[in-house]
Order: structure tokens, then sequence, then C-alpha cells
């Protein structure tokens, strides 16, 4: 569908003003992405709506599925590959007639597929629009998982005719059986199957963990683990050894932890994983990195950088020179923003190189190299490398020691911009650390341009999110937080406040949230902070003065903002930010 004609339908619908229908066209060009994949990112409209809209430009009729309703044997009808590459779902089989589900039935290539299948199978086609959550609730009603582990658990129990063998027995057998090149193995099988249940999920992580009584895998997502699958104890080291045998680990090591890498196609799109392997009692637990570059790579805008906090940080990177330092504890998505600072950067006549540990997301045209610190190259080493390679702008995944700052530093006064992070508990906390890591006051106010800090909160969901009052407390304290925000901001959020609550629906699998936002603190280098540095004692008070006079809105301030937009829930922002 073009983009063109769904803005347009939406614009007309008074959903976007004109200029934030263009904003959207263009971050679509830029990013190569669907307008529709966008609007859904940024919780413009919830999914059925747009679906609706979406249906009369098509003129297709919209239906809502029921998983439950669909037969196995209208399901067989289509190969799963197909549905899952064009988003599609056979719905009911009636005589001659195949009713089919379509996500983008104006797609020419769908088209295409479902018409030598109907002739395949002599059927006439019937077509409803449907949304994608939909279309995903029906795949894991369907999901092979379980036909694959009822398969491994046979072939297992053939294959010990009756003896009962040690784990290290088991897995010689499973390698054998792994490089003799058996691809139909049901352990290769199972893993994969795995994989693709964890990126369809949109995990981060995935623990296969080994218990006396059970196989135990998790997935992160959204920050919190879940248990996905309860398997039979006698699989653990026979997946385990599949994971190592795609990480080219030793096999025969089972006394140490091991790391690994591989990379695979999933869904038509290059996943990257990261695996290491952990000795305990009941054998060798896995946790795998599930690095996927459309949930990783991101927007300022998708992260939850607005207004002018975007605008601090866009400035910042266009100077020639200077260093910008994001703050925040580990799993706060400073990498990621880091990311896509570098992304706006990337452009054909900048060189740009990066040091980190690891390197999680390639970009393509950003020269990326990963430290390693066991054999001396950290991040020191590879800063005295990178200064040789003619670069403008550098990336120091974190800076951790003192060599490391000073040569930062130094990078930054030479000529270059310098990204990278801090571990601080918020932005006000830069100037003080560096100093404390041993870099002269004085050079400071030259060489850092921005301060950044960064929390991950949850992301309501768009399509069942309900506004309500905020109780007295809570009322008060929003009061509280708006009082000491710029009056220029301020003035769009009167009393009485509407906050947002999320029942549960599919799209969200009933949990009310999807998906992570950010709330930021950002402040930038002036002459006055300049004038509170030079005074020597560095004190954090006059440096939260300075960048009060500025305008800067805190983590809390962000959040409460964040929350009185429907983005995120009120509760998770006092919990999770500090007053300052």
């Amino acid at each position: 569908m073009k983009n063109n004609a769904l803005l347009d339908a939406l614009i007309a619908a008074n959903v976007l003003q004109r200029e934030e229908g263009e904003k959207f066209l263009r971050e679509a060009a830029v990013t190569n992405k669907d307008v529709e994949d966008i609007l859904l990112a940024r919780n413009v409209l919830p999914e059925v709506e747009l679906s609706k809209i979406k249906a009369k430009i098509l003129k297709v009729p919209y239906k809502k599925i029921d998983p439950d309703a669909i037969t196995e044997e209208a399901f067989r009808l289509i190969p799963r590959e197909t549905m899952q590459s064009y988003r599609m779902v056979p719905l009911s089989r009636e005589k001659d007639l195949l009713v089919v589900g379509m996500v983008h039935p104006d797609n020419v290539q769908a088209q295409e597929a479902l018409r030598f299948l109907a002739k395949q199978s002599r059927v006439t086609l019937g077509v409803y629009l449907v949304t994608s959550s939909d279309v995903d609730a029906v795949l894991k009603r369907f999901s092979p998982f379980a036909e694959e582990i009822q398969a491994a658990v046979k072939s297992l129990a053939s294959s010990k005719g009756g003896e009962n063998m040690s784990l290290s027995q088991k897995l010689v057998k499973l390698d054998e059986a792994l490089t003799s090149g058996t691809s139909d193995a049901p352990i290769i099988r199972i893993v994969a199957s795995l994989l693709k249940e964890a990126v369809a999920a949109k995990a981060s992580d995935i623990h296969i963990e080994p218990q006396r009584d059970k196989t135990r895998v998790r997935f992160r997502i959204e920050g919190d683990l879940e248990e996905y699958s309860a398997l039979p104890a006698e699989l653990s080291q026979s997946m385990v050894a599949r994971v190592k045998v795609l990480s080219n680990m030793r096999l025969d090591e089972t006394r140490i932890p091991q790391d690994g890498r591989f990379r695979t196609i999933i869904f038509e799109k290059e996943i990257d994983f990261r695996v290491s392997t952990f000795p305990t009692p009941s054998g060798e637990k896995v946790a795998l990195r599930v690095l996927d570059p459309e949930v990783g790579l991101r927007s300022l805008d998708d992260i939850g950088i607005m207004g002018k906090n975007a605008e601090l940080l866009t400035a910042a990177i266009q100077k020639p020179f200077g260093m910008i330092l994001l703050t925040g504890p580990t799993g706060s998505g400073k990498t990621t923003t880091l990311y896509a600072l570098m992304r706006i950067l990337n452009k054909e006549e900048v060189n740009i190189v990066s040091l980190e540990d690891p390197v999680e997301y390639t970009i393509a045209g950003v020269n990326q190299s990963q430290v390693r610190p066991e054999i001396g190259y950290d991040f020191a080493s590879g800063l005295r490398q990178i200064l040789r390679q003619d670069p403008d702008t550098i990336m120091v995944g974190e800076v951790r020691d003192t060599e490391t700052a000073e040569l930062s530093v130094h990078a930054a006064l030479t000529g270059h911009v310098v990204l990278s992070t801090l571990h601080t508990n918020n932005a006000i906390g830069v100037i003080p650390r560096l100093v404390d890591m041993g870099v002269s006051s004085f050079l400071l106010p030259s060489a850092v341009n921005v301060m950044a800090g960064q929390r991950l909160l949850a992301r309501i969901c768009g399509d069942c999110k309900r506004g309500e009052a905020p109780s007295q407390e809570i009322a008060a304290q929003i009061k509280r937080s708006l009082d000491k925000i710029p009056q220029s901001i301020r003035s769009s959020y009167r009393e009485p406040y509407t906050i947002y609550h999320a029942p549960g629906c599919p799209r969200c699998r009933h949990k009310g949230v999807i998906g992570r936002i950010a709330v930021f603190e950002v402040f930038q280098m002036t002459r006055e902070l300049t004038d509170v540095i030079g005074t020597g004692a560095i004190n954090e008070n006059k440096i939260l003065l300075e960048a009060r006079r500025q305008g800067m809105l805190s983590m809390r301030e962000d959040g409460v903002l964040k929350a009185l937009q429907g983005l995120v829930q009120i509760e998770e922002v006092l919990r999770e930010t500090e007053e300052m």
C-alpha cells in the first residue's frame, strides 16, 4: 500500500496533522520502512483502527480473527513459511472456497503466491484484511514446537535401546548425529523452532536451563523473564550441544563457561545470536542474546527522545567535535541510543569507527571493532589505534578507566565527535565522575558537548489503554513534577490530569504493555557550567542549578509527561525515577 494514501486518509480523519504526516513520510524514506510499521511502533493509533482505515482505502473487508475457530485442516492448506513471509493465514475452507486473512492484501508477491496455491488446491479465493497481531496469534496456536519435542523424545528413546546413558555418552552420540549431515534430526528442528519462536515473540534473550526433572526454557520479553516451555530433562544437553555446534564452541568442554556467536536467517532477515554457556550440577545452562536489527536499531523518536531533548542531542552530533556522554545502569538502553546517533551520522563523507564490547548490531558503513581485553586489545589501546584511522566520529562502548577517559577527552579536543557511556546515576554526575577518574577539570568545558541520562520503562499498549483520573496522592506528585518544568511545556498539561492503564488484549498478550520506551534528562555545556567547573571543587548542586536554568527535564519529569501522553504508566515512572 502506498504510504501517501494511508497518510492522506489519516489526515482526512483528523488522526494526524499534515506536518506529522510529512515527518513520518520522510522517516519512511530514510529507514526504508512502511509508514504503517512506523505508526504502529509509535502507537499513533490502535492496530485495529489502522487496519480498518487501510481496509477502506483498499476496499477489502476487515475481519477480526478468532484463532480457535480455525481448523487444522484449513491451516495446512498454506505452508507455514508462506504465511510468515507474506503475513497471511487461512481462515476457513467451505467446499471450493478458501478464505484467507492478509495483512497486506495489496502485496503483489503475496497475491501471486496465493493464486499459485489456489490453483494447486483447485479452490477459489476470498480475502479479508486482518491485523498482524491476529496472524501471530494463529501461527502461535499451530506452533510446531510441541510436535518437535515429541519427535525428539521418541528419537532419543529409540536410540537408547533400553540403556540408561550418562550425559557425556549422550553428548557423544548427539555430536555424531549432528556432524553426520542429518539435517532432519529432531534436536536440530527443536532448536531451530525455538529460535524462530523467540524472534517472533521479540524476545531479547533465551535461557535453556537444565533442572533435575525438566529442561526449562525462558524468554526475556520487554525486560522480564517468562517461562516459555518445560521440556523433558533428557533433551537439555542435546539442545546445548546443538547450540554449541552453531556457535563453534568446544563440545567436549563442559567444565568451564564458553562464549560464542552465530548468525542465521529467520523470517527473511539476518539475526545474530550471542551465546554463553555456564556449568551447573544438572548440566550446562545456555543463555542466547537475540540481536534482531529491527528491534535494536531504532530512531531517536522510537527510543523516546522527543522535544528539546532531541534538539539538544541532534545539535550536539552536528558539531565538528566534542563528547556526547550517556549515563544509566546496565540495561537502560544506552547502547541502543548510541546506535541511533551513529545511524544519523552515518553518511558517505563521514568515517565512523567504533570500539564495542561486544558488537551487538552491524551497521553498514560503520567500521565496528570488538575489543578483546584478554589479548590486550581494550578500549584504551583501541583508541590509540583509532586515531590513526582518520576518523570523524568515534564511538567508545564505555569509559571504564582513567586511561580511556583521558584518551576520549583528547580525541574530542583534537577535532573528533566522540560518543560514549558512563556508569553514573544521572546526567548531573557525568562531570564529577570524569574528574574522579583523573581527567583535568579545565579540559572538560572544551571537550564535553552534551550529557544525558536515561532509564527504560514499559510502553503502554496503544490498542487497549484507557484514560482515568489519578488518585489525590498521584495527582499531587504529578503537580509537584510539573511545577519544576518550564512554563512553555507545563501550560499544555492542566488539571484535572488523565493517566492511562491497559487491561490487556491479544496484541500485547494480555500484559497491558508492549515494548519499552526510555525517559531522559539532557543538558549541555554552557558558559555558566564552565564557570561552575572552573571553581575547582565540583559541586553537583551547582551543576543541577545550571541544568535547571537551561530548562532541563529530569527523568522523573520526562516520565510524568510521557505518562500524561499515554505512553507509560505513572506508577512505574514514580517507582523507577527519583525526584530532583
